[in-house]
């Protein structure tokens, strides 16, 4: 049996969680859409021997492929209404499933 991901995954956390963004594709028309915004998502990078090496911390956001007519890029960007911030679009990483997670650099707020 397959499962609709989008359909009862994807679209309730989008529902639940999602907050208004405008999203401007490089070359692209801009369009609103919803997106789970995280402002302090942590990195861990590892060394060899398992320990730490560096923590990182980079504003993310989660989307929903379904609502893109293509998918996200890097250097797109984002204006995310609740924080009033225009990011870029740094990496993309989409999960196999219909989501993925943006990790972004911030490029202005007022």
């Amino acid at each position: 049996m397959a499962i609709n991901w989008d359909a009862l995954v994807i679209g309730p956390l989008e529902g639940i969680f999602g907050e208004p963004l405008t999203y401007m594709p490089v070359g692209g028309v801009l369009f609103t859409t919803l997106g789970v915004f995280d402002d302090a998502f942590h990195k861990n990078t590892f060394f060899d021997d398992g320990s730490v090496g560096v923590q990182t911390t980079s504003p993310t956001l989660g989307v929903r492929l379904s609502s893109f007519t293509s998918p996200p890029l890097q250097n797109d960007r984002v204006f995310v209404v609740s924080v009033n911030t225009t990011y870029v679009v740094r990496e993309v990483h989409p999960d196999g499933h219909g989501w993925a997670k943006l990790v972004l650099n911030k490029v202005s707020s007022p």
